[in-house]
């Protein structure tokens, strides 16, 4: 089945490029050139990725992914002329799942998209497909997740941090151990990105207070999921 890919940014030229590339692998591309014309294409058709840029006239790129992070988790893109962390780190608050300064390599880019469409349909794992810590049940066949019998809406990226996580409850990671995790080589030299994917984390999992029931901060380490009284 062919997958589609929804590219917005408002340099034609790149727009055509990076098309180009991801058309001849195989991909249907969706090419818009603002926020505006982003948000109705993701209303109107069936999309399977979203690339967009931070820096257009209107909408931009990050008020398109906040629309679309209220109906779908997507995976999500963003392009940017910007180099500061702090610019990286909002987008993943958003809940991007990969970030792109730009200039970049067309390959590169289309490597990215298949590594997160790949995360998005991974096999699952055949030994343990439910994994139950206390009020948490994650279905890693279906990708679903429930804290105390409701569901809880994670990006792929979050997704996979989680599970990876909960597979050794209580023990220590660090953010390069859950970059890979989730992303392998892709988020490289972004291990502090990991904190606003973790922030999104705990935020779905209703564990914000100031003492978490789920994720431990290890200071000067990273995180670790904490092991829970009555696991089923």
């Amino acid at each position: 089945m062919t997958q589609t890919i929804l590219i917005a940014d408002d340099e034609p030229k790149l727009v055509a490029l990076v098309s180009k590339y991801l058309e001849s692998e195989g991909f249907l591309v969706i090419a818009c050139q603002n926020g505006t014309e982003a948000m109705e294409a993701f209303h109107r058709h069936s999309l399977d990725c979203l690339i967009l840029d931070i820096n257009m006239p209107g909408l931009d790129g990050l008020s398109v992914a906040r629309g679309v992070r209220k109906e779908s988790d997507i995976p999500i893109i963003f392009l940017s002329a910007r180099t500061e962390e702090i610019d990286r780190i909002v987008g993943f608050e958003l809940g991007a799942d990969d970030y792109i300064p730009k200039p970049f390599s067309p390959r590169e880019m289309v490597a990215r998209v298949k590594a997160i469409l790949r995360r998005k349909v991974q096999s699952p794992d055949k030994e343990t497909p439910v994994i139950v810590h206390g009020p948490i049940t994650i279905n890693i066949p279906k990708r679903t997740i429930t804290v105390e019998g409701k569901p809880v809406e994670l990006t792929a990226a979050q997704f996979d941090i989680l599970v990876f996580m909960t597979q050794q409850p209580g023990r220590v990671w660090s953010r390069l151990d859950l970059l890979g995790a989730s992303t392998g080589s892709a988020f490289e030299g972004y291990e502090r990105t990991i904190d606003a994917q973790i922030k999104n984390i705990r935020k779905a999992l209703g564990d914000e207070s100031d003492k978490s029931r789920f994720i431990e901060t290890v200071r000067g380490i990273g995180y670790r999921f904490m092991e829970q009284p009555h696991e089923a």
